[in-house]
């Protein structure tokens, strides 16, 4: 009892970090979709030259920088739990070295080769080189905050990441849709004048991320003296040359680079597939684009939120489970991993399920001006990769964390093989167009989480899923939850209007809809005994909501 009860409370210590960390990104999310709502809507067309643009972007931050935060945490932790203070600030100010260095290279790649990326890829979307040359700083300035943001989580404290997440999404908020709207106004003339809103959009994560780097250098500016002190206080006589740092980190570095581009790299072979197959089909530019638009700013905009958040579980996972796996303590590894996966299928059991029976309404309610209908028929059609990239993330994470860096590369290889066949055969022999992109989106998670559950099985010993807690009581609540909402919704909908317009009576209808949706998962979920009290108080809030569960005399 007093083993299972230690495992606990070290996995709990995870559990609230990820639940800080994934609140925050559930607020990044929240207000992405709401900055996103105008900026859609000035957009217009632009948000096909907007998608493009953010997907080249994300593809470069990946290679340059973005696995800087995983993979450093990764390794800090590991050091952390040896006490090697020495060789985690010689790490650190080598990572800040390499971050500068892979920053500035691809930043100032990106804005001399824009040009050229727009005339020789992506000819069909006109003036993409413009938001793309205000994106090259931005790989710059990521690169580095990177740097303070894996330090930080290496060292089991997401408290820097979520208040600088929240802080650079404010900002890029306000900047973008006031930059976007201007930028557009002053080049109304202009027959770019897409390509310059989708520029003002992406000056605002530029500054967004320029906010964020500000705050946690003036956090680690205050910390500093304390990593200064252990180091002196450190008397390891094992202190890594910065050879050796470095071939660490590129050797962390580098299959999370190799597992994260191929899976941003569907997206951009998504994006080319359907332009290159439905042109030679008769399609025009503008409608090409006005699709990708829809699928970019409806489909993935809010399919992003709950993945978000799975995401943020996963990376605050990864130092607890590395401890674990570097003290040998395979029964802590198992519990940390077998928790993980259970949080995530919690969130995104009812997330897919309530964009599958309220996907219609939902779009209608927050892009009104774009075709709601047709980016509501995705939202219900693709919601179920949900689930599958909540568990393809989670599993990565945990192959990671046991040295095991090339088996989710190899396994998002063959999923992109796959993947690949299947776009261009449905695209070439089908008339399904944009629902494409979905199938494909929705079988790109499913190839790579089963076959990174298999890996598990074969490299963690009696590792075994519980399907029960894990998978079948979220769905259950998730399907009484649907139904609810359902009838809900249809009621509301009525009722309302009666006395109100289409677009006041659907957003009265969706807002109560959600409201009862939460209320229902939570009060069946517990009935089903899906979660224990200790499990509880682990969630944001949890010792208020177990107040309320014992009020409802849904635990005792």
């Amino acid at each position: 009892m007093g083993v299972n009860k230690q495992k606990k409370q070290r996995s709990a210590s995870f559990l609230k970090q990820g639940s800080l960390l994934a609140m925050a990104s559930l607020v990044v999310r929240l207000i992405g979709m709401i900055y996103r709502i105008p900026m859609a809507n000035i957009l217009g067309d632009g948000n096909g030259i907007y998608a493009v643009a953010f997907d080249i972007y994300d593809i470069i931050l990946i290679v340059s920088s973005y696995s800087l935060p995983l993979a450093l945490s990764k390794i800090i932790s590991s050091q952390h739990s040896r006490r090697e203070y020495k060789n985690m600030g010689k790490t650190f100010r080598l990572s800040l070295c390499f971050a500068v260095a892979s920053g500035g290279i691809f930043g100032t790649a990106l804005f001399a080769l824009a040009g050229l990326i727009e005339e020789h890829i992506y000819p069909a979307y006109a003036g993409l080189r413009i938001p793309l040359r205000v994106l090259a700083p931005t790989i710059f300035i990521v690169a580095i905050l990177g740097v303070f943001r894996g330090f930080f989580q290496g060292k089991n404290t997401m408290v820097p990441t979520a208040v600088s997440q929240v802080l650079e999404q404010v900002v890029n908020a306000v900047v973008s849709v006031a930059a976007a709207y201007l930028f557009m106004k002053w080049n109304a003339d202009s027959l770019v004048r897409s390509a310059w809103g989708a520029a003002g959009g992406t000056l605002g994560t530029c500054l967004g991320a320029l906010t964020a780097l500000m705050l946690v250098v003036f956090v680690y500016c205050i910390y500093r003296p304390i990593q200064k002190k252990m180091e002196r206080r450190d008397r390891s006589r094992r202190v890594y040359t910065t050879a050796h740092i470095y071939r660490i980190l590129f050797l962390t570095i580098l299959p999370i680079i190799l597992s994260q581009t191929v899976y941003q790299i569907s997206g951009l072979i998504d994006y080319y597939l359907f332009s290159d197959v439905m042109g030679a089909k008769g399609v025009g530019d503008k409608v090409i684009s006005s699709l990708t638009g829809i699928y970019s700013s409806n489909y993935r905009t809010l399919t992003s939120v709950p993945i978000a958040i799975s995401t943020s579980i996963a990376s605050s996972m990864i130092p607890s489970a590395v401890a674990a796996y570097t003290q040998r303590d395979i029964g802590q590894l198992r519990y940390n991993i077998l928790s993980g996966i259970k949080f995530n299928m919690i969130i995104a059991f009812p997330c897919a399920m309530g964009y599958t029976v309220l996907g219609q309404g939902i779009v209608r309610l927050l892009f009104p001006s774009m075709d709601y209908d047709l980016g509501g028929h995705l939202m219900m059609a693709g919601s179920a990769a949900i689930i599958f990239y909540a568990i393809s993330n989670v599993t990565g994470s945990a192959l990671q964390s046991i040295d095991k860096m090339r088996i989710p590369v190899i396994h998002s290889a063959i999923s992109l093989v796959l993947h690949v066949i299947i776009v261009i055969t449905l695209l070439k022999f089908t008339g399904l167009g944009i629902y494409v992109l979905i199938i494909g989106n929705v079988t790109f998670p499913i190839v790579v989480g089963v076959l990174n559950i298999l890996a598990l099985k074969r490299y963690i010993p009696s590792f075994r899923l519980k399907p029960l807690k894990t998978f079948f009581v979220p769905l259950s609540a998730s399907l009484w939850m649907a139904i609810a909402v359902v009838i809900i919704y249809v009621s509301a909908s009525r009722l309302f209007g009666m006395a109100f317009g289409a677009s006041v009576t659907n957003a009265l209808a969706v807002c109560i809809s959600l409201l009862v949706a939460v209320f229902v998962y939570f009060v069946v979920f517990l009935k089903l005994r899906g979660m224990t009290k200790q499990e509880l108080f682990d969630f944001p809030m949890g010792r208020r909501l177990y107040l309320v569960a014992r009020k409802l005399h849904l635990m005792k």
